[in-house]
C-alpha cells in the first residue's frame, strides 16, 4: 500500500480550527504543526511500507496520530473518532473538514509494521534530531534515568491457574485450526467442561489436597495432549503452533514425568526445582512477561528505564515560574532515552545498555545521575572510561562488621601502597599477603597480616574476630577501589547530597508519564509492542512539556512551593 504524503493545511480548515481555538487554550496537536512542521516525513518509514498498491495514509500521519493518541491516554477507536470529528487533528494532519478519516484497525496494523521491522523507537530518534538541529538537546549537560515497573495485559496466575489456562488455551488454538483431528485425539467433552471456561471464571477447591490433584490432573492431561500432537500419524505442522509450542515449554518448566514398568507418573516440580525466573513463563498469552520483584512488590510484566536532561536553570526563573521561550530561555526537560525490559533485568544490566543507546543518538551526558541500582565502582571507571561520562549516584558503603558496627578499625584506617602491593595497619604493622583472587565472581586482592604480629596486639578485638588468626582485607583493583573509596568519602558531604538531589527530579516524570499515558499497565502483548507504546508515550510527553515551554510555562516549574518561594526572595 503506497502511502500518500502530508498534504498542507487546508485553507478553510485553518481559519476554522483557528477561530474555534482562539476561545481557550491552544490545542496541543495544532502547536506541533506550527512549529514543527511536517515532523515525520514518509520516507523515513519507507521500508516498513510497500511501494505497490493503492495509496493509503501516510505513515507519517500515523504516527503524529498515535503520538497524541498516548498524549490523551486514547484508544484506538477513540483516536480513529478524535481525527474524524476533532477540528485540532484535521489542522495537524492537514485534512479537509470533510475528510473521513480512517477505520480504528490501520492504527493497529501501522503498529504491527513498525515491529516487524524494527523500528519501534524511530519517531524517538526523528523527533530528538528535530530538537537537536534547534538546539533544544545536546551532548554534555546533565541527564538522570531510573526504571519503574509496567504490568503486563495478562491476568495474574497462580501456578494452578497457569497450567490450566495454558492447557485450555492449547485445546483453542486447536479446535480452530484443527477441529476434525482434535476429535479423534482427545475426550472432546469431556475436556470441554474441564477446560471449557477461562480458569478465572471459577473458584478453585479450598482443600490443598484437592488443588494438588486438580494440578496433576492438568499435567497428565497436557502430556497426554503433546504426545497426540507428536504422534507419527499426527500432522506435522500442528507441533509448530504457538499454543503448542508454549505448552511444551510451560510442561518441562512445571512438571516430571516418570516412566516406569508400572507406567507414566506425573509429578508436579517443587519451587527448588523450578527454572530461573528469567526463564519461567508467566502467561500463554504473553511470553515475554516475566516475574518480578522490586522495593518488596511482586509484578508480571516488564520494567521501563527512562532518561531525561535535566540541566540547572535560572533559580529567579524557577522562583517566578517564568522562562522565555528561545535561545535565550532555558531549554524544557526532555526524554532522551527509553528502554523496555522484561521484569528480572536489574537496573546495573542496563547501565551499560543505556549509556550505548544515549551514544547512538549524540546525547551523551557529561554527568549522569542515577540511584545506586544502576551503579557499582566498576560501572562508574567503566563508563567514565568508555564513555566519558561521570555517574553521580551513591555506593554501597563498607560492610565489614567494624564499618557496620561504627567502631574499630574498617578498611580505611588501613594505608595501602599499592606500588609495594603491601598495607600497614593503624599501629605500623605491615602485612606479609597480598594476593589477587577471585571472590564471588569478581576479581579482588586479598591481604594478610601475620597472626604472629596480630595476636599480641592490644588492639586486636578493635581490628578482627578472629581467635587465632590474623587480620585479612579484601580489595578491589587498584582503579576501581580508589573510585570506590572516593565515592564513598563524597557521598558524605552535604554539598554532594544536594548536588546529588537533581537526580529525585525523574520521580516526577514517571509520575507524568503513568497519569499521562498509562504507563503502568501495558496495552500490548510482547516487549516488541510494550516497548513501542513506551517509546511514542515518551514523545507524547515531550511535545506535552515543548508546548508548554512554547507558552512560557515549563512543566518543571509551575509547581514551585511557597517556601521556596519566601527564601529566594530573601535571598534577592
Amino acid at each position: 500500500m503506497q502511502p500518500r504524503p502530508w498534504p498542507k493545511v487546508p485553507e478553510l480548515t485553518a481559519q476554522v480550527a483557528r477561530a474555534v481555538a482562539a476561545r481557550g487554550p491552544y490545542p496541543l496537536a495544532m502547536r506541533v504543526r506550527d512549529e514543527l512542521g511536517e515532523l515525520f516525513a514518509d520516507a523515513d518509514f519507507a521500508e516498513a511500507f510497500e511501494a505497490r498498491g493503492r495509496p493509503g495514509w501516510s505513515p507519517g500521519q500515523l504516527a503524529l496520530v498515535t503520538i497524541l493518541q498516548f498524549a490523551e491516554n486514547l484508544t484506538d477507536r477513540a483516536a480513529a473518532h478524535r481525527v474524524r470529528y476533532g477540528m485540532d487533528l484535521k489542522y495537524a494532519l492537514g485534512l479537509e473538514l470533510d475528510d473521513p478519516g480512517f477505520d480504528a484497525s490501520v492504527l493497529s496494523e501501522f503498529r504491527t509494521r513498525l515491529v516487524e521491522h524494527g523500528m519501534e523507537e524511530k519517531v524517538l530518534d526523528l523527533l530528538l534530531t528535530g530538537l537537536k538541529d534547534r538546539g533544544l538537546v545536546k551532548a554534555g549537560g546533565r541527564q538522570r534515568t531510573d526504571s519503574t515497573r509496567v504490568l503486563a495485559a495478562v491476568r495474574d496466575l497462580n501456578r494452578l491457574e497457569l497450567a490450566g489456562e495454558t492447557l485450555r488455551a492449547t485445546l483453542e488454538a486447536l479446535a480452530c485450526a484443527a477441529p476434525d483431528w482434535l476429535v479423534g485425539a482427545v475426550p472432546v467433552r469431556e475436556w470441554a467442561d474441564r477446560y471449557g471456561p477461562r480458569t478465572h471464571s471459577w473458584h478453585p477447591p479450598a482443600s490443598t489436597s484437592k488443588r494438588e490433584e486438580m494440578a496433576l490432573v492438568y499435567g497428565r492431561d497436557g502430556f497426554a495432549l503433546l504426545e497426540a500432537v507428536h504422534a507419527p500419524d499426527a500432522p506435522v505442522w500442528l507441533r509448530e503452533l504457538p499454543a503448542v509450542q508454549v505448552l511444551r515449554a510451560m510442561w518441562v518448566q512445571n512438571y516430571h514425568r516418570t516412566v516406569t514398568e508400572a507406567g507414566a507418573e506425573v509429578k508436579r516440580r517443587e519451587s527448588e526445582d523450578l527454572p530461573p525466573g528469567r526463564l519461567r513463563l508467566a502467561s500463554p498469552y504473553d511470553t515475554d512477561a516475566r516475574y518480578g520483584l522490586k522495593q518488596g512488590s511482586w509484578w508480571t510484566g516488564y520494567k521501563i528505564h527512562i532518561s531525561e536532561s535535566c540541566d540547572e536553570t535560572d533559580v529567579q526563573d524557577a522562583a517566578t515560574g517564568q522562562a522565555v521561550p528561545g535561545a535565550d530561555g532555558p531549554p524544557p526537560r526532555l526524554i532522551t532515552g527509553i528502554a523496555t525490559t522484561d521484569a528480572t533485568v536489574t537496573d546495573a544490566e542496563m547501565t551499560e545498555p543505556v549509556h550505548h543507546m544515549l551514544a547512538a543518538r549524540g546525547l551523551l551526558p557529561a554527568e549522569h545521575f542515577l540511584d545506586s541500582g544502576y551503579a557499582s565502582a566498576e560501572l562508574i571507571v567503566g563508563m567514565k572510561k568508555n564513555f566519558g561520562v561521570t555517574l553521580v549516584t551513591p555506593v554501597l558503603l563498607n560492610s565489614s562488621p567494624q564499618a557496620r558496627a561504627g567502631a574499630g578499625f574498617d578498611r580505611t584506617a588501613f594505608t595501602i601502597d599499592w606500588d609495594k602491593r603491601q598495607a600497614t595497619c593503624p599501629r605500623g604493622d605491615t602485612s606479609t599477603w597480598w594476593s589477587p583472587a577471585t571472590l564471588r565472581g569478581t576479581k579482588a586482592i586479598v591481604i594478610k597480616f601475620d597472626k604472629e604480629t596480630c595476636r599480641p596486639c592490644p588492639v586486636r578485638d578493635q581490628c578482627t574476630r578472629s581467635k587465632s588468626g590474623g587480620r585479612t582485607l579484601s580489595l578491589q583493583p587498584r582503579e576501581v577501589q580508589e573510585v570506590l573509596d572516593h565515592a564513598r568519602l563524597q557521598q558524605g558531604d552535604e554539598q554532594w547530597r544536594a548536588k546529588y538531589g537533581t537526580r529525585a527530579g525523574i520521580e516526577g516524570t514517571i509520575h507524568q508519564a503513568i497519569a499521562v499515558t498509562g504507563m503502568r499497565r501495558a496495552r500490548y502483548l510482547g516487549l516488541q509492542k510494550t516497548h513501542l507504546e513506551h517509546v511514542f508515550s515518551a514523545v507524547a510527553l515531550n511535545l506535552i512539556r515543548l508546548d508548554a515551554w512554547w507558552n512560557g510555562h515549563p512543566l518543571d516549574r509551575t509547581r514551585v512551593s511557597h517556601l521556596a518561594r519566601l527564601d529566594l526572595s530573601l535571598v534577592a
